[in-house]
Protein backbone atom coordinates (compact mmCIF):
# COMPACT_ATOMS: atom_id res chain seq x y z
CA UNK A 1 0.00 0.00 0.00
CA UNK A 2 2.01 2.97 -0.82
CA UNK A 3 1.96 7.04 -1.89
CA UNK A 4 3.62 8.88 -4.26
CA UNK A 5 7.62 8.88 -4.02
CA UNK A 6 9.17 12.15 -4.55
CA UNK A 7 11.12 13.00 -7.36
CA UNK A 8 14.93 11.49 -8.00
CA UNK A 9 14.06 8.17 -6.05
CA UNK A 10 13.86 6.14 -8.91
CA UNK A 11 15.38 2.90 -7.77
CA UNK A 12 13.29 2.99 -4.97
CA UNK A 13 10.30 3.80 -6.96
CA UNK A 14 10.54 0.52 -9.28
CA UNK A 15 10.73 -1.40 -5.59
CA UNK A 16 8.15 -0.08 -4.52
CA UNK A 17 5.72 -0.67 -7.83
CA UNK A 18 4.42 -4.45 -6.78
CA UNK A 19 2.18 -2.39 -3.95
CA UNK A 20 -1.49 -2.36 -4.85
CA UNK A 21 -2.36 1.97 -3.61
CA UNK A 22 -0.70 4.69 -5.01
CA UNK A 23 -0.98 8.27 -4.64
CA UNK A 24 -1.81 9.65 -8.97
CA UNK A 25 0.93 10.64 -10.54
CA UNK A 26 1.71 13.84 -12.89
CA UNK A 27 -1.78 14.53 -14.56
CA UNK A 28 -3.28 11.61 -12.95
CA UNK A 29 -7.04 11.58 -11.83
CA UNK A 30 -7.44 11.36 -7.76
CA UNK A 31 -10.27 8.35 -7.51
CA UNK A 32 -13.72 9.37 -5.67
CA UNK A 33 -13.65 6.02 -4.09
CA UNK A 34 -11.15 3.23 -3.59
CA UNK A 35 -12.84 -0.71 -3.68
CA UNK A 36 -10.96 -3.11 -1.62
CA UNK A 37 -11.45 -7.35 -1.31
CA UNK A 38 -11.09 -8.22 1.55
CA UNK A 39 -11.54 -11.64 3.46
CA UNK A 40 -14.00 -11.91 6.80
CA UNK A 41 -13.41 -13.65 9.70
CA UNK A 42 -16.06 -16.49 8.33
CA UNK A 43 -13.60 -17.19 5.50
CA UNK A 44 -15.95 -15.29 3.07
CA UNK A 45 -14.81 -12.12 0.62
CA UNK A 46 -16.28 -9.08 0.58
CA UNK A 47 -15.87 -6.08 -0.96
CA UNK A 48 -15.14 -2.49 1.18
CA UNK A 49 -16.28 0.43 -0.25
CA UNK A 50 -13.54 3.28 0.53
CA UNK A 51 -14.40 7.21 0.64
CA UNK A 52 -13.09 10.31 2.02
CA UNK A 53 -14.89 13.81 1.63
CA UNK A 54 -11.91 16.01 2.58
CA UNK A 55 -14.66 18.92 2.65
CA UNK A 56 -16.36 17.53 5.48
CA UNK A 57 -12.92 15.96 6.67
CA UNK A 58 -14.68 12.72 6.84
CA UNK A 59 -14.08 8.92 5.79
CA UNK A 60 -16.52 6.25 5.24
CA UNK A 61 -15.73 2.24 4.94
CA UNK A 62 -19.01 0.00 3.93
CA UNK A 63 -18.92 -3.76 3.34
CA UNK A 64 -21.39 -6.41 3.58
CA UNK A 65 -21.08 -9.33 5.88
CA UNK A 66 -21.85 -13.10 5.20
CA UNK A 67 -25.30 -13.15 6.83
CA UNK A 68 -26.10 -9.93 4.40
CA UNK A 69 -25.79 -7.51 7.08
CA UNK A 70 -24.73 -3.73 5.95
CA UNK A 71 -21.52 -3.05 7.89
CA UNK A 72 -20.97 1.50 7.73
CA UNK A 73 -18.25 3.22 9.27
CA UNK A 74 -18.31 7.26 9.39
CA UNK A 75 -14.65 8.72 10.72
CA UNK A 76 -15.28 12.34 10.91
CA UNK A 77 -12.57 14.08 11.93
CA UNK A 78 -13.71 17.27 12.38
CA UNK A 79 -16.06 16.65 15.61
CA UNK A 80 -13.69 13.69 16.57
CA UNK A 81 -16.53 10.96 16.03
CA UNK A 82 -16.79 7.42 14.80
CA UNK A 83 -20.13 6.31 14.09
CA UNK A 84 -21.04 2.32 13.06
CA UNK A 85 -24.16 1.59 11.38
CA UNK A 86 -25.76 -1.86 11.08
CA UNK A 87 -28.31 -2.78 9.39
CA UNK A 88 -29.27 -6.36 9.91
CA UNK A 89 -31.62 -8.30 8.02
CA UNK A 90 -34.56 -9.04 10.26
CA UNK A 91 -36.20 -12.95 10.51
CA UNK A 92 -39.61 -12.13 9.06
CA UNK A 93 -41.12 -15.67 10.42
CA UNK A 94 -40.31 -14.59 13.74
CA UNK A 95 -42.25 -11.23 13.59
CA UNK A 96 -39.30 -9.06 13.16
CA UNK A 97 -39.62 -6.11 10.41
CA UNK A 98 -37.52 -6.59 6.89
CA UNK A 99 -34.10 -5.50 8.12
CA UNK A 100 -33.02 -4.04 11.82
CA UNK A 101 -30.83 -0.80 12.60
CA UNK A 102 -28.44 -0.03 15.08
CA UNK A 103 -25.69 3.31 15.11
CA UNK A 104 -22.81 3.16 17.89
CA UNK A 105 -21.93 6.41 17.96
CA UNK A 106 -17.98 6.31 19.60
CA UNK A 107 -14.78 8.98 20.32
CA UNK A 108 -12.67 8.84 17.41
CA UNK A 109 -9.31 9.26 18.44
CA UNK A 110 -6.00 10.91 17.20
CA UNK A 111 -4.31 8.25 14.98
CA UNK A 112 -7.30 5.64 14.52
CA UNK A 113 -7.47 6.42 10.37
CA UNK A 114 -5.64 7.91 7.83
CA UNK A 115 -6.41 11.66 7.46
CA UNK A 116 -9.27 11.97 5.20
CA UNK A 117 -6.97 14.08 2.35
CA UNK A 118 -4.44 11.08 2.41
CA UNK A 119 -7.31 8.42 2.18
CA UNK A 120 -8.58 10.70 -1.07
CA UNK A 121 -5.54 10.34 -2.66
CA UNK A 122 -5.16 6.78 -2.56
CA UNK A 123 -6.28 4.85 -5.78
CA UNK A 124 -6.33 0.89 -6.35
CA UNK A 125 -3.55 -0.95 -8.44
CA UNK A 126 -4.55 -4.65 -7.83
CA UNK A 127 -8.49 -4.75 -7.53
CA UNK A 128 -8.49 -8.64 -7.42
CA UNK A 129 -6.32 -9.45 -4.49
CA UNK A 130 -8.18 -10.25 -1.75
CA UNK A 131 -6.06 -9.02 1.11
CA UNK A 132 -5.80 -9.06 5.06
CA UNK A 133 -5.09 -6.72 7.66
CA UNK A 134 -1.41 -6.25 8.74
CA UNK A 135 -2.36 -5.32 12.00
CA UNK A 136 -5.01 -6.95 14.73
CA UNK A 137 -6.44 -4.45 16.83
CA UNK A 138 -8.42 -5.15 19.81
CA UNK A 139 -11.02 -6.42 20.51
CA UNK A 140 -12.78 -3.89 22.48
CA UNK A 141 -15.82 -4.21 24.35
CA UNK A 142 -17.83 -1.59 24.88
CA UNK A 143 -21.21 -0.79 27.18
CA UNK A 144 -23.36 1.62 25.28
CA UNK A 145 -24.89 3.17 28.09
CA UNK A 146 -26.52 6.49 26.56
CA UNK A 147 -29.26 6.61 23.94
CA UNK A 148 -28.68 9.68 21.86
CA UNK A 149 -31.59 11.87 20.58
CA UNK A 150 -31.19 10.94 16.89
CA UNK A 151 -33.76 14.25 15.93
CA UNK A 152 -31.00 16.48 17.70
CA UNK A 153 -27.92 14.76 17.33
CA UNK A 154 -26.45 17.11 14.03
CA UNK A 155 -24.48 19.19 16.27
CA UNK A 156 -23.01 16.21 17.27
CA UNK A 157 -22.10 14.92 13.65
CA UNK A 158 -23.97 15.90 10.66
CA UNK A 159 -23.56 12.75 9.24
CA UNK A 160 -25.52 11.27 12.00
CA UNK A 161 -29.32 11.88 10.36
CA UNK A 162 -28.04 10.44 6.97
CA UNK A 163 -26.59 7.21 7.96
CA UNK A 164 -28.57 6.57 11.16
CA UNK A 165 -32.23 7.24 9.60
CA UNK A 166 -32.75 3.09 9.55
CA UNK A 167 -31.71 3.45 13.54
CA UNK A 168 -33.32 6.44 14.85
CA UNK A 169 -34.77 4.61 17.57
CA UNK A 170 -31.82 2.56 18.68
CA UNK A 171 -28.59 5.24 18.08
CA UNK A 172 -26.00 4.63 21.35
CA UNK A 173 -23.38 6.01 23.17
CA UNK A 174 -21.05 5.92 26.27
CA UNK A 175 -21.02 8.01 29.29
CA UNK A 176 -17.37 8.53 29.03
CA UNK A 177 -17.74 9.73 25.47
CA UNK A 178 -20.46 11.86 25.80
CA UNK A 179 -18.31 13.72 28.70
CA UNK A 180 -15.78 14.28 26.31
CA UNK A 181 -18.37 15.85 24.02
CA UNK A 182 -19.76 17.71 26.26
CA UNK A 183 -16.48 19.37 27.10
CA UNK A 184 -16.25 20.76 24.16
CA UNK A 185 -19.25 22.70 24.20
CA UNK A 186 -21.76 19.88 23.01
CA UNK A 187 -25.50 20.33 24.48
CA UNK A 188 -26.15 17.33 26.71
CA UNK A 189 -29.85 17.40 25.99
CA UNK A 190 -28.94 15.36 22.59
CA UNK A 191 -27.89 12.49 25.14
CA UNK A 192 -30.20 10.57 28.05
CA UNK A 193 -28.30 7.73 30.21
CA UNK A 194 -30.00 4.85 30.57
CA UNK A 195 -29.75 3.18 33.68
CA UNK A 196 -29.88 -0.82 33.98
CA UNK A 197 -30.98 -2.91 36.94
CA UNK A 198 -27.78 -5.37 37.84
CA UNK A 199 -31.10 -8.30 37.52
CA UNK A 200 -31.39 -7.01 34.04
CA UNK A 201 -30.45 -10.60 32.18
CA UNK A 202 -28.35 -10.84 29.18
CA UNK A 203 -30.77 -11.38 26.08
CA UNK A 204 -28.41 -14.62 25.61
CA UNK A 205 -29.99 -16.42 28.51
CA UNK A 206 -33.20 -14.51 28.32
CA UNK A 207 -36.65 -16.89 27.83
CA UNK A 208 -38.89 -14.04 27.66
CA UNK A 209 -39.07 -12.53 23.83
CA UNK A 210 -40.79 -9.57 25.03
CA UNK A 211 -38.86 -8.30 28.13
CA UNK A 212 -36.00 -6.17 28.46
CA UNK A 213 -32.69 -7.21 28.80
CA UNK A 214 -28.54 -6.67 27.75
CA UNK A 215 -27.75 -7.22 23.95
CA UNK A 216 -24.79 -7.70 22.69
CA UNK A 217 -23.40 -7.29 19.19
CA UNK A 218 -20.07 -7.99 17.59
CA UNK A 219 -18.29 -6.82 14.48
CA UNK A 220 -15.09 -6.26 13.18
CA UNK A 221 -14.03 -4.15 10.32
CA UNK A 222 -11.69 -6.04 8.67
CA UNK A 223 -9.35 -3.78 7.03
CA UNK A 224 -8.81 0.13 7.17
CA UNK A 225 -5.61 2.13 6.35
CA UNK A 226 -4.46 2.95 9.99
CA UNK A 227 -1.37 4.60 9.46
CA UNK A 228 0.72 6.30 6.65
CA UNK A 229 4.73 5.15 6.10
CA UNK A 230 7.66 7.54 5.71
CA UNK A 231 10.61 6.43 3.60
CA UNK A 232 13.67 8.61 3.53
CA UNK A 233 15.67 9.62 0.21
CA UNK A 234 18.98 11.57 -0.44
CA UNK A 235 19.01 14.55 -2.78
CA UNK A 236 22.36 14.44 -5.02
CA UNK A 237 24.18 16.84 -2.24
CA UNK A 238 23.33 13.93 0.03
CA UNK A 239 20.45 15.86 2.14
CA UNK A 240 18.41 13.49 3.50
CA UNK A 241 14.26 14.24 3.45
CA UNK A 242 11.26 11.88 3.93
CA UNK A 243 8.15 11.20 2.40
CA UNK A 244 4.61 9.50 2.70
CA UNK A 245 5.53 6.10 0.32
CA UNK A 246 2.86 4.12 1.68
CA UNK A 247 0.12 2.72 4.05
CA UNK A 248 -0.18 0.09 6.94
CA UNK A 249 -3.37 -1.67 7.32
CA UNK A 250 -5.28 -3.02 10.26
CA UNK A 251 -8.43 -4.96 11.51
CA UNK A 252 -10.61 -3.90 14.46
CA UNK A 253 -13.15 -5.91 15.85
CA UNK A 254 -15.59 -4.52 18.68
CA UNK A 255 -18.11 -6.05 20.84
CA UNK A 256 -21.47 -3.39 21.89
CA UNK A 257 -23.71 -4.26 24.80
CA UNK A 258 -26.57 -1.96 24.95
CA UNK A 259 -30.32 -1.85 26.51
CA UNK A 260 -32.98 -3.27 24.27
CA UNK A 261 -36.60 -3.18 25.62
CA UNK A 262 -37.39 -6.68 24.39
CA UNK A 263 -35.66 -9.44 23.64
CA UNK A 264 -37.35 -9.53 20.28
CA UNK A 265 -34.84 -6.96 19.07
CA UNK A 266 -31.92 -8.95 19.65
CA UNK A 267 -32.35 -12.00 18.32
CA UNK A 268 -29.12 -13.03 16.87
CA UNK A 269 -27.69 -13.04 20.25
CA UNK A 270 -29.13 -16.66 21.54
CA UNK A 271 -28.16 -19.20 23.58
CA UNK A 272 -27.64 -22.25 21.07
Amino acid sequence: MLLHSPPGSVPLLRLLLAAALLLPGPGEAVAAGLRVRVRLADGQVAEETLEADTDSDSISIEFKRGDGSLITLIADFRQDVKIIRSLILGELERGQKQFQGLCFITRLHKNEIIPSESMAKLRQKNPRTVRVAEEQRGPEHLYMDVAVNYSRANPLSVHINSVCAEAMDAVYARESDVNYWTEKGIEASIFDLMPVSEDVPRCRVSRDRWKGCICRYALCIEWYPCFLKYCRTKDPAGKTSSYKCGIKSCQKCSQFDFYVPQKQLCLWDEDI
